[in-house]
């Protein structure tokens, strides 16, 4: 007996699934949402200032989002192959099919889709997760594997990274991963310290964060890299290799960008001070208060020396205005008193 079409009593049918990771989502919907706000108030900006705010605006999103989302990406690492292997433990029957792996700093992922999908009566699509960040314990997620009876790929590949195998994968990638992620949220943080220097008088010490943001993202390719899959990965008739995916590569460019801006900065702070002020809207000359002889220096009028204070053009006149009141016999009046 069936209830609701075709599936058993008592047995779910097939989960829906998100077309893309939630985390990455959810980060993505964060940034955009402060990009069409910024895009919304735009109007209010006149003649090139609003095109060089603009470009501030969407180059500094871009970096953060990048930062962020990569540190949750599972394409670090991607190897994918067509094989014809075995489909399930004691069963002859082989499978063709695609199985793909995708290694993060978090975790492993690995799919599997039959080609044709529809083989042997069942549905061969499967996208399995499994996870060694800290508070997440990969031993459990693979004996939970084992206990749904996962087709063999997934399980082999899966087993390749427990601790207990001798491949050594799971130290190797696992360390790796702390080290890289530790790494982004500190070029984050130094993201988010570059934008409150921009928006401030200290544009010289903004560069410089730009500077460290892009160090940071290097150096969390650099331990990322020290990962190395030195153990074979046979999957029936052929051989799953690896090699850097989008999330590598996204980073490189994102930190050698951050790298580039910040020495432009730089560059640009000693040799045209006062374009680079024009830049970021701040202009060197302020009616109120001036620019001191180091950035982020500011002085009042009242400190400045007797030479350079507007107030000695009006000596002349407090001058001219006593000797006013003397020839028409008025010093003792208290209107012309000092």
């Amino acid at each position: 007996m069936t209830a609701l079409g075709n599936t058993l009593p008592f047995y779910t049918g097939p989960k829906p699934t998100f077309p893309m990771d939630t985390a990455l989502a959810v980060i993505i919907t964060i940034f955009l949402t402060a990009l069409i706000t910024f895009i919304v108030i735009l109007p209010g900006i006149r003649g090139k200032t609003r095109l060089f705010w603009m470009l501030r605006v969407v180059t500094s999103l871009f970096i953060g989002a990048v930062i962020l989302a990569v540190n949750f990406s599972s394409e670090w690492s991607v190897g994918q192959v067509n094989t014809n292997t075995t489909y399930k433990a004691f069963s002859p029957k082989w499978v063709s099919v695609d199985v793909g792996l995708q290694i993060g700093l978090g975790g492993i992922n690995i799919t599997l889709t039959g080609t044709p999908v529809q083989q042997l009566n069942e549905t061969i699509n499967y996208n399995e997760e499994f996870k060694w960040r800290l508070g997440e314990s990969y031993a459990e997620e693979y004996t939970k594997a084992l206990e749904k009876g996962l087709p063999d790929p997934v399980l082999y590949l899966a087993e390749k990274f427990t601790p207990r195998s001798p491949c050594g994968l799971y130290n190797q990638y696992r360390l790796a991963g702390h080290y890289a992620s530790a790494m982004l949220w500190v070029a984050f943080l130094c993201w988010l310290l570059a934008n409150v220097m921009l928006s401030m008088p200290v544009l010289i010490y903004g560069g410089h964060m730009l500077l460290a943001t892009g160090l940071f993202q290097l150096l969390a390719l650099f331990f990322f890299s020290m990962a190395t899959s030195s153990c074979p990965l046979h999957l029936g008739t052929a051989v799953l290799h690896t090699h850097h995916g989008p999330a590598f590569w996204i980073t490189l460019a994102t930190g050698l960008l951050c790298i580039l801006l910040g020495l432009v900065m730089a560059v640009a702070h000693r040799m045209q001070p006062n374009r680079l002020k024009a830049f970021f809207s701040q202009s060197a000359e302020d009616p109120v208060l001036e620019w001191g002889s180091e950035e982020g220096g500011l002085l009042s009028p009242r400190y400045r020396s007797i030479a350079d204070s507007p107030e000695t053009q009006d000596i002349p006149m407090l001058e001219a205005s006593s000797e006013t009141c003397l020839k028409e016999g008025y010093s003792k009046d208290s209107d012309c008193t000092l």
